[in-house]
């Protein structure tokens, strides 16, 4: 546990354990890093690290003495000098710093957390003792990069970069149609794809940070992208569409498991795709079969059962990877509907356990995993989807009981998930609440449920020592909360910009009420974007995370005001300055979100997002 005899620094994950002790290791202006290692090469990122954090008069050497008269930090890898693969110690005495590892990945994280100390002590580190070690092996986030957005590769950088100095080391890019499949053009002509190059530079710089890029590509459900397409449509399981569990028309979206084509073009994909990157690790999607059984393989459901068609196709695409030396991951949404059949799963498999409300039972799931000693991950989201400006209270409780549940079950990992529904609106610095406090709770559960989260991520997120920007992050996160109305997986600020007035009409019987929860919400959005003008980051894209904040804190305040209209016209009352303003307002939202947008993002996939905005604007014309 944390010794609570001297104040413990802010730290981002906090520690396992730390001990502060009287005195300080006086920062000199130059000094000399040594690296304790024969085979130096293996620490010597993390050791250029350190000398940025350092300034230009530390140097760096190899071997394990101290020069005479030179402040000395030595990185010490000596294999077994600490139990955990990827732990580290780090001792902080009046003239000299130790950091002690067993594999290069501790003297990483040992390198970042001191990273963390150098940038809030500039005139000397507290001598300390730090035993420090991750409760989960894989800590992984996974982008969505199917849903509209694309990232530029630097803002793929920057994301990795971020990621590494909070410890998670696994990283996943969720693709649909957005790798750039040399023999299948036509399906992602227009979204700005990964190319093998991109992959192949990613993988490489996500290595050097102790990050393995794991592959994805959906093979199962979620392929409308490509069957929407002449080309590929015979290979859908309802080629003319389906009805959604929720009563929606959609367009073909499962691959018919029926038929030898299926498995032949997800077989061509991996050719492709897997030579790109260094990890053995596959996730292969199969999530939301939603149409299964409703076309081609009707019969064959209706004789062996939806669960046994489902998991025959998946073990196909098991055998094919295992035979390539591949792990497979798999997200276990359907199969959890037929627990009978959990047991037959090969035990070197990953499933990934996923779910994103406040209450998912992530412990009657893990424990069916469990029993079966099936490996597993727990999946959590970081709620910004869906919400414009995020769920803060949703994202927490649901990171927190995903990783308590997962090590009471003995989950492998944790990979943090962060979707674009709709539109993929919010943009990505609403994510870093929810990566940060993943990425603490993965590291040590304990020591990180109570961080004050806020704080760490405007330090280390924003830059912003005042903290105001995790603040401001944190509470818009939350104003959605001030009404009564809260559908699952979104907020209903988020759903009232994507409802016609029509469908908004059906609150008409409880307009005084309504009206007053989002006159509330308006007042308290001007108090929480209050400081922001105040707010100095010490990042280049500073003035772009106001814009986005600001862009986030509009849409909010519009979705409020739509409601009003639209409750006014249910009643039959024509305001037309309201609406008047309100369509200036959408117009001016929709430029500031094509700036926000190409600013971070390629421009394939802009199309199909700015319909949404011109959809919700077109009310007012």
């Amino acid at each position: 546990m944390n010794s609570t005899q001297k104040p413990l620094p802010f730290l981002l994950p906090s520690p396992q354990r730390l001990e502060i002790q009287d005195g300080e290791f006086k920062i000199p202006e130059a000094g000399i890093i040594l690296i304790n290692n024969p085979e130096d090469q293996d620490i010597f990122f993390s050791a250029r690290l350190l000398q940025e954090g350092l300034g230009d008069g530390w140097r760096l050497g190899a071997g394990s003495s101290a020069l005479e008269g030179r402040a000395v930090i030595a990185l010490n890898l000596i294999p077994g000098a600490v139990r955990h693969e990827q732990g580290y110690q780090l001792t902080i005495a009046a003239g000299r710093i130790d950091l002690t590892a067993s594999q290069p990945a501790g003297i990483f994280y040992g390198v970042g957390t001191l990273r963390q100390l150098l940038a809030q002590c500039e005139m000397g580190l507290p001598i300390m003792q730090c035993n420090d070690w991750p409760d989960f092996p894989n800590r992984g986030v996974m982008l969505d990069i199917s849903r509209d957005k694309v990232p530029t590769m630097t803002t793929l950088y920057e994301l990795v970069d971020l990621l590494a100095s909070w410890k998670i080391n696994q990283l996943q890019l969720y693709t649909e149609h957005t790798f750039a499949y040399r023999q299948h053009s036509t399906v992602w002509a227009e979204a700005s794809p990964m190319t093998g190059e991109e992959i192949l530079a990613l993988d490489a710089y996500c290595r050097e940070r102790f990050i393995e890029l794991v592959p994805n590509q959906n093979s199962f459900g979620h392929m409308q992208r490509w069957l929407k397409h002449p080309e590929y449509n015979h290979l859908a399981e309802c080629p003319d569409g389906f009805v959604t569990p929720w009563g929606e028309d959609y367009g073909p979206f499962t691959l018919d498991p029926t038929n030898p084509g299926s498995l032949a073009l997800v077989r061509e994909l991996y050719d492709e795709l897997l030579p790109h990157f260094t990890s053995k690790q596959f996730n292969v999607g199969c999530d939301e079969t939603f149409d299964l059984g409703q076309g081609k393989s009707k019969v064959l459901v209706e004789q062996v059962g939806e669960g046994r068609v489902y998991l025959d196709f998946l073990l196909d695409i098991y055998r094919d990877l295992e035979s390539r030396g591949y792990t497979m991951q798999f997200w276990a949404d359907v199969l959890m509907s037929h627990p009978g059949l959990v047991p037959e799963l090969p035990r070197d498999v990953i499933a990934l356990e996923w779910g994103y409300e406040a209450g998912h039972p992530f412990a009657a799931r893990s424990a069916i995993l469990a029993a079966s000693a099936v490996p597993f991950y727990v999946c959590p989201g970081t709620s910004s989807w869906n919400s414009v400006a995020g769920r803060t209270d949703n994202a927490l409780e649901n990171l927190r009981s995903a990783v308590r549940d997962g090590l009471e079950y003995g989950a492998m990992g944790v990979l943090n998930t962060d979707w674009g529904d709709n539109g993929h609106w919010h943009p990505l610095p609403v994510s870093y609440l929810g990566f940060a406090y993943g990425a603490a709770l993965s590291w040590a559960y304990e020591v990180n449920r109570e961080i004050d989260l806020a704080g760490a991520v405007s330090r280390f997120a924003f830059q912003d020592h005042d903290e105001f920007v995790g603040k401001i992050a944190y509470d818009l996160g939350n104003v959605y909360q001030l009404s009564e109305l809260q559908p699952p997986n979104a907020s209903i600020l988020f759903r009232i910009l994507q409802s016609t007035p029509e469908d908004l009409a059906i609150h008409v019987d409880e307009s005084d009420r309504r009206i007053a929860e989002f006159r509330a919400i308006l007042t308290r959005i001007d108090e929480i974007m209050a400081p922001l003008p105040q707010a100095v980051m010490g990042r280049a894209d500073a003035g772009l995370i106001k814009n986005e904040f600001t862009w986030s804190a509009d849409m909010l305040r519009h979705a409020c005001w739509r409601l009003i209209w639209a409750l006014g016209l249910a009643r039959g009352e024509q305001d037309r300055a309201l609406r008047k303003r309100l369509a200036q307002d959408a117009e001016n939202l929709t430029e500031a979100f094509r700036q926000i947008w190409h600013a971070r993002n390629r421009p394939g996939g802009f199309k199909d997002s700015l319909a949404r905005m011109d959809e919700m604007r077109s009310h007012y014309l």
